[in-house]
């Protein structure tokens, strides 16, 4: 009896979620985009308790989500993942002289799923921002020469809440040349943004670095690492590091709330934002578009993470 209640109520909290991660105009989405959703109707977050900033425990675990998924049938707008595999630049199009042009931006994802995403709901082609993953790196030369063309060019980077994903920008100079003069500008997603968004939270360890809870003490550890003689070894999936790209040191980059949540063994998905607010976030930062009456405290504030804005 209890194991039908719980699939009746996973039933209908699945189909509020996948009208609401499709809105407002049909927006494609991944399936951990759509377990997170469910996890909003199964939980909301009550508007007197929108201060202060935290995260919230994932009201259904992700196998029970599956299940309900399976019974449930086909979901419009849900995306079927394609493997991660670098695709050759250029070939769209014959145009001998595409690689001449300069590129603004480029936006880089350590999650493919949401590499994917950004380009089944049309980034590419809204934002003039080319959309890559981790997994598809290296750049290939003739698109890091496009780069370098713009002045003021820059790469955006989106990565996960967590220890490791705080490393995402370091971790991508190991894994792809950076031209000289090129920005490299981490959008987040942070710890405190998404305690801004109450978003919800999962242990580390089912996190896709898979870290364990001594890693991740020692990595929010407020010494740097080059003076920490117990730092955690590079992770084998990542390339040789660069010899010009300094370790990163959390202690100017994690403040005393953020630690205090790393140590809880924490991570957030970007995959927990509202798909329409990732989309029009993501839109409005890599365009560099100010929000109406931003003042020049928001503007410096912004180059630290993308859902720092008060209006995300």
């Amino acid at each position: 009896m209890a194991d039908r209640v719980k699939a009746q109520v996973l039933g209908r909290a699945l189909r509020v979620a996948a009208l609401r991660a499709g809105a407002p105009s049909d927006i494609r989405f991944t399936e951990r985009q759509l377990y997170y959703e469910v996890c909003r109707v199964l939980l909301p977050v009550p508007r007197g308790l929108r201060r202060p900033a935290f995260t919230v425990a994932a009201p259904v675990s992700y196998d029970d989500f599956r299940t309900a998924l399976r019974e449930h049938g086909p979901i419009p707008g849900l995306l079927t993942p394609r493997p991660a595999r670098p695709r050759p630049a250029g070939r769209h199009t014959p145009e001998p002289d595409l690689f001449d042009y300069g590129l603004p931006r480029l936006l880089i994802c350590e999650s493919d799923d949401i590499a994917q995403m950004l380009r089944a709901n049309g980034v590419p082609m809204e934002s003039a921002c080319p959309v890559l993953s981790a997994a598809e790196l290296p750049l290939d030369p003739r698109v890091a020469g496009m780069l370098e063309l713009v002045e003021g060019s820059a790469v955006y980077l989106l990565h996960d809440a967590s220890a490791h994903g705080l490393t995402f920008p370091d971790r991508v100079r190991a894994l792809t040349p950076i031209p000289d003069g090129v920005r490299v500008v981490p959008l987040g997603l942070r710890p405190r943004q998404a305690g801004s968004l109450h978003s919800t939270h999962l242990p580390v360890s089912t996190s896709r670095s898979a870290r364990s809870e001594d890693e991740v003490d020692r990595m929010t550890d407020p010494r740097p690492p080059s003076d920490d003689p117990t730092s955690p070894r590079p992770d084998p999936a990542d390339a040789q590091p660069a010899p010009a790209t300094a370790p990163i040191d959390l202690e100017s980059t994690v403040d005393p709330w953020e630690s205090a949540w790393l140590r809880r063994n924490r991570y957030v998905e970007v995959d927990a934002v509202r798909p329409a607010s990732l989309l029009r976030t993501v839109h409005r930062l890599v365009r560099e578009v100010r929000p109406r009456g931003a003042s020049t405290q928001w503007g410096r504030v912004r180059t630290t993470g993308f859902l720092t804005w008060p209006t995300a």
